[in-house]
């Protein structure tokens, strides 16, 4: 079966949405398009019965209970309203005056993560930014070390979007626990992939996103725990009270039914899924690193998604291997940020030197990838790096066996 250009293995960026999806969603915008918040005629009762029925879904696939799912536009807002609303709440101190409370995060969380907290920083609280090892996994006795009296919120993320690994999150839920501290992880990019039961894994506070599991953008959900402990949080948008006081706004009904959907899909094919795209990544990175010298597989290399792997490739700049293989959409390990390409912040917390940081790869493959993509994108990089090695001066010395990181370089 030949190969349809171009290749999309960007899924941890995005999923294409599941044509099953977009089945059960269609009649909520032009036959079902009552408001869930009108209840004094049947429109509304409908939208009402949609919504109820995928805050059902949502909470079956992490174990839930449905009255703990709180719908949003997605993981970043309820990263937001968890940092936000948690440690508002649960402040030592009023606002406006400084050690309002201790927070751990790590310093490789998502964006959506470390924004709030640096947020939380200048309303006086005091954040922990823990540092990983250089495979990048987050473990309990870390936490455990950067614990403090006054410590209200930890959040870890469970698997990490750049390179895939994953955390100790049971077990830093449970240490949580046993410290009477809130205890929230995003799992943006584990939810759908890998089995989730909130209860048994010790979390307070879970995000998710519906465009990572083949729904559709704009619309995920935050878990908040209501019983041993009960969460509270302050809300960051007033309104009209809806989603528990938690969240105000008109409900995203088609969104959302989309997202329930999602849910439920992923519940009954997670398993062979996994499988599938484990085979797949094991493939392709040993095809690689067996065909290519001077390749780093990037973090843990067991703790890590089965669809996920970040690659460095020495002597390579990341961007012209992005563009000698543009047929395949994946994600560099340089981010453009302030009209400069710095290498990833991940990357370079993890201890990888700006040359390899500058030339890796995120590929991720998802539900509608084939092995014939994998075979070409294989062959596709391999030759791309090839092509741009015979460019390398710098290659050159290093076949003939001379360590060119001690080589003094001359200004003239």
């Amino acid at each position: 079966m030949g190969v349809n250009l171009p290749i999309y293995f960007d899924n941890a960026a995005t999923t294409k949405c599941d044509p099953r999806v977009v089945e059960a969603m269609l009649p909520y915008f032009t036959e079902v398009y009552g408001n869930p918040g009108s209840r004094n005629h049947s429109f509304g009762w409908a939208a009402e019965e949609a919504v109820d029925r995928a805050r059902q879904q949502v909470a079956r696939l992490i174990g839930a209970d449905r009255k703990e799912i709180i719908f949003t536009s997605g993981a970043t807002e309820s990263n937001n309203l968890a940092l936000k609303g948690a440690a508002r709440m649960y402040a030592k101190k009023p606002a406006g005056q400084e050690h309002r409370g201790h927070i751990v995060t790590c310093a490789i969380e998502h964006k959506a993560v470390l924004d709030p907290a640096k947020r939380l920083q200048k309303e006086g609280f005091d954040v922990t930014f823990l540092e990983p090892p250089a495979d990048g996994v987050i473990t309990r006795a870390m936490v455990e070390e950067a614990l403090r009296d006054d410590t209200i919120l930890v959040s870890i993320m469970w698997a990490n979007n750049e390179i895939g690994t994953i955390n100790e999150v049971p077990e830093i839920g449970a240490l949580c626990h046993e410290r009477g501290v809130i205890f929230h992880t995003d799992a943006t990019q584990w939810v759908g992939k890998m089995p989730t039961d909130v209860v048994r894994d010790n979390i307070d506070l879970l995000s998710m996103s519906g465009h990572k599991i083949y729904g559709p953008k704009g619309v995920g959900a935050l878990y908040v725990r209501r019983r041993r402990p009960r969460v509270r949080l302050q809300a960051i948008a007033e309104g009209g009270g809806q989603e528990r006081g938690f969240r105000s706004g008109t409900l995203n009904v088609p969104g959302i039914v989309g997202l329930g959907a999602a849910c439920e899909i992923c519940m009954q094919e997670m398993d062979s899924e996994r499988e599938r795209l484990l085979a797949m990544r094991n493939r392709l990175e040993e095809q690689i690193t067996g065909r290519l010298d001077t390749v780093q597989v990037n973090g843990h290399r067991e703790r890590r998604l089965p669809h996920l792997t970040n690659i460095s490739f020495g002597f390579v700049e990341g961007e012209s291997l992005m563009m000698a293989t543009k047929e395949i959409a994946m994600s560099s390990g340089s981010a453009c940020t302030s009209a400069s390409l710095e290498p990833s912040y991940v990357l370079k917390g993890l201890g990888v030197g700006d040359d390899l940081a500058h030339s890796s790869l995120r590929i991720s493959l998802g539900r509608f990838n084939t092995g014939e993509e994998v075979d070409y994108a294989i062959d596709a990089i391999v030759r791309a790096v090839e092509k741009l090695r015979e460019l390398s001066p710098l290659y050159d010395l290093h076949k003939e066996g001379i360590d060119i990181t001690k080589i003094q370089w001359q200004a003239h």
